[in-house]
């Protein structure tokens, strides 16, 4: 049976793509059968692997909306073991759209649950905000990683996020738990960055990833070139960080079971 983990912050700009899209890579290179379930309107989960978004025929949308079966949708990436279910920008529209469904905060959660047979981890890329479609991917998640980076507004933004989880633990999905605290686009050699750094991890304590995400202009050139750092330059520090991360979640796994 597999895992849904959804990769969740409401503020923009912390990495969260970009971490989705790498640890499903190095996942998949570890030989796990990873599914990316793209959930956010900006598609960029799957344009970071190359898709054209704008020629896709079928996507999470339709899925959502009206109840197309994901295999339909789920497109083969170049490497092994790894498949995405695709976004487009029609699921802006979604949330509205989903308002008057049964069971509204429910509809991935059932889609993605027969999935869960198939693959040994399935990771959704959540929008940068706190709406319908997110609820469902938490709704929908064994549990979440929370990217974020070390300064003073990523701490204010995760109190929210914590709160939002609260509520969802309480009322709607009561087996979500936080998979971990991931510290991205850390830059060392800035003190404000290592005070938030260790305020993190006094605050949030064993939740917080010994993996740090440093900053690296390969993973932004490999997001460019339709690639995963993995396969852009695999010495890379991007590609060395995800694949550190790839090997921890396993090992937390491993130790749960």
């Amino acid at each position: 049976m597999g895992k849904i983990i959804a990769l969740a912050n409401q503020k923009g700009g912390v990495g969260k793509t970009t971490t989705t899209i790498n640890l499903a890579a190095s996942l998949a290179a570890l030989e796990k059968k990873v599914l990316i379930v793209d959930a956010d309107p900006q598609a960029n989960a799957s344009s970071g692997f190359g898709i054209d978004v704008k020629t896709l025929k079928h996507s999470i949308y339709h899925s959502l909306i009206n109840g197309l079966d994901p295999a339909e949708a789920i497109i083969r990436t170049e490497m092994d073991n790894l498949d995405i279910f695709p976004s487009h920008i029609d699921l802006v529209g979604a949330e509205i759209e989903m308002l008057n469904l049964n069971k509204r905060e429910h509809v991935l959660r059932n889609l993605l649950l027969p999935l869960k047979e198939q693959y040994d981890y399935i990771l959704i890329d959540c929008s940068p905000s706190l709406g319908l479609i997110t609820v469902n991917s938490l709704t929908a998640a064994d549990s979440t990683i929370i990217p974020f980076q070390c300064e003073y507004f990523a701490l204010e933004g995760i109190s929210k996020l914590l709160n939002t989880i609260k509520i969802i633990k309480s009322k709607l999905n009561p087996k979500l738990e936080i998979e971990g605290f991931l510290v991205t686009m850390y830059d060392a050699r800035l003190r404000v960055a290592n005070q938030y750094y260790e305020e993190i991890k006094r605050l949030f304590q064993d939740l917080v990833f010994d993996t740090v995400i440093q900053r690296n202009i390969k993973l932004v050139e490999a997001a460019g070139s339709g690639k995963p750092a993995i396969l852009y330059e695999v010495e890379s520090k991007g590609a060395v960080n995800h694949m550190q991360l790839a090997k921890e979640l396993i090992e937390k796994d491993t130790k749960k079971d």
